[in-house]
């Protein structure tokens, strides 16, 4: 009989092993997918940077593929450390095919700027990896393993010219800077599991639901992680490290850090804050609405002085960070779902705009000023044409797609009753038009100068032109991204 019990016990254990690992099957194809690419890489050695971008990007299509497609008989793997639901399905979909867009804009600019090394979408692929692991952690311990994933890549890439004394300079600034985040976390972390004796995302909103006398160490560890994941998305006050990380890295890897990071990051903020801390929303609402609003204000006057266009979308993604936090701050289910549909918007118009700043190059070298693209409009009407609709659409302007991602976060805002967050998101759009329009003004008004290189290469133009037309014409058929955010959000709603 004990023998027939142990082998029943064996069975199912290997039973619940195989389930779990269809969970995260995923994510076990991303790092199958980097290490066979990275040894590819070794062997074959020089000239390898596009064989293995293109198997990048194909591993990130087809492991997106399996995410939206997948059956699983379970939505939690590994007693409840991770969890796969529709809002992080959504949200993986999201920053895969951003990391696969990335690499395309990359590619030309590496192979002309001596960085021909395959390394580059290695380390994107690996930091995506940290942040499908970061959307579906349902534990602290799980939140902070898929955050380091994402972050030790991320460093590397800021330093990734290795030549170049500020890329040099912008890498140590922010693996300083990311080192003091990650340890702002981890002390959060300790106190939250000192004062509640779990980590688990289930447990800990049981355990707040409850309580009503929830001790002031916990609201000091909550206080701590937010602190912690507010850096990792540059909103002030931790905002310090993106202007000078953003112009001193390689333009291919700004681009990355402005197209994906910030939206896994918001992704978990989302799910930590609506997870296990819902039931503490009066408490950190406090604290996110206050974020917002000097993200915001920051965000759109400190852009107003700014001459590197690099610089300037540095303090453009602070500005939107503060906007999608409102949405946040609205602790409701339309805030969850306005701030999908603004994070979605919002990573294909940064994808268009550094598609333009990557095909800024005179005389065989990359410029970066504003004033660099005096009078395009003359040589280069459909990029000057393009980079137009995507400033209009950054502003907020109607009738293209940022207004939309604006409108519904404010409405979510003024449901919620925060109709002072609301106005100040209003006015520091008005603020932050200036310098988009400055930006209009330059390239059609200002005095005809040298004009831009040929755009080698497709993808770059491919991009730009995708991105301008997404953005245009968003307001046709808007049904189909607000039905699937409000799935997403929903789901959320129902674990």
């Amino acid at each position: 009989m004990t023998t027939v019990a142990s082998g029943l016990e064996v069975s199912l254990a290997m039973s619940q092993i195989e389930l779990d690992l269809n969970v995260v099957m995923p994510e076990i194809l991303m790092a199958i997918f980097g290490m066979l690419l990275l040894v590819f890489g070794v062997i074959r050695g020089k000239n390898s940077l596009r064989l293995v971008s293109y198997g990048s990007a194909i591993a990130m299509v087809f492991v997106a593929y399996m995410v939206l497609n997948l059956p699983v008989e379970q939505e939690n793997a590994f007693q409840g450390l991770f969890v796969n639901e529709w809002f992080s399905s959504f949200m993986k979909v999201l920053i895969l095919m951003g990391s696969v867009i990335s690499i395309f804009l990359s590619l030309n600019y590496l192979e002309n700027n001596n960085m021909n090394r395959f390394e580059f979408p290695i380390l994107i692929l690996f930091s995506t990896l940290g942040m499908m692991i970061m959307l579906s952690a349902n534990d602290l311990m799980t939140l902070y393993m898929g955050l380091e994933l994402q972050s030790l890549p991320l460093y590397i890439l800021a330093a990734f010219k290795r030549d170049n004394l500020k890329s040099s300079e912008a890498g140590i600034k922010y693996f300083v800077l990311g080192a003091l985040s990650s340890g702002l976390l981890l002390y959060g972390i300790s106190l939250i599991y000192g004062f509640t004796g779990t980590t688990s995302f289930e447990t800990l909103s049981q355990t707040f639901a409850s309580d009503e006398n929830i001790s002031i160490a916990v609201i000091v560890g909550l206080v701590f992680i937010i602190s912690g994941l507010i850096f990792k998305i540059s909103a002030v006050p931790f905002h310090m490290w993106t202007p000078d990380v953003y112009e001193g890295s390689p333009t291919a890897t700004t681009a990355f850090f402005a197209i994906v990071p910030k939206i896994a990051a918001m992704g978990l903020i989302i799910r930590i804050l609506f997870g296990a801390f819902a039931d503490l929303i009066e408490q950190w609402q406090q604290i996110i609405v206050l974020v917002s609003i000097l993200s915001m204000l920051v965000g759109a006057f400190a852009g107003i002085v700014q001459d590197n266009i690099k610089r300037l979308m540095a303090y453009s993604s602070i500005g939107h960070i503060g906007y999608a936090l409102v949405g946040v701050a609205a602790g409701s289910i339309d805030g969850v779902r306005g701030v999908i549909i603004y994070l979605t918007i919002y990573m294909i118009m940064s994808a268009g705009v550094f598609a333009v700043i990557l095909s800024m190059k005179k005389n065989d070298r990359m410029v970066e000023n504003i004033s660099d693209l005096s009078g395009i409009s003359k040589s280069n009407p459909a990029m000057a044409l393009l980079m137009t609709i995507l400033m209009f659409s950054m502003a907020g302007i109607p009738p293209v797609a940022g207004f939309f991602g604006k409108l519904f976060i404010f409405q979510a805002a003024v449901e919620s009753g925060l109709y002072t967050l609301a106005v100040i998101g209003v006015l520091t759009s008005v603020v932050a038009a200036f310098y988009y329009l400055r930006i209009i003004k330059v390239m059609y008004f200002d005095a005809f100068e040298d004009k831009f290189d040929k755009i080698q290469g497709k993808s770059l133009a491919t991009i730009m032109t995708i991105s301008g037309i997404f953005a245009l014409c968003f307001i046709i058929s808007p049904d189909i991204l607000f039905s699937t955010a409000s799935e997403a959000a929903q789901s959320l709603w129902a674990e």
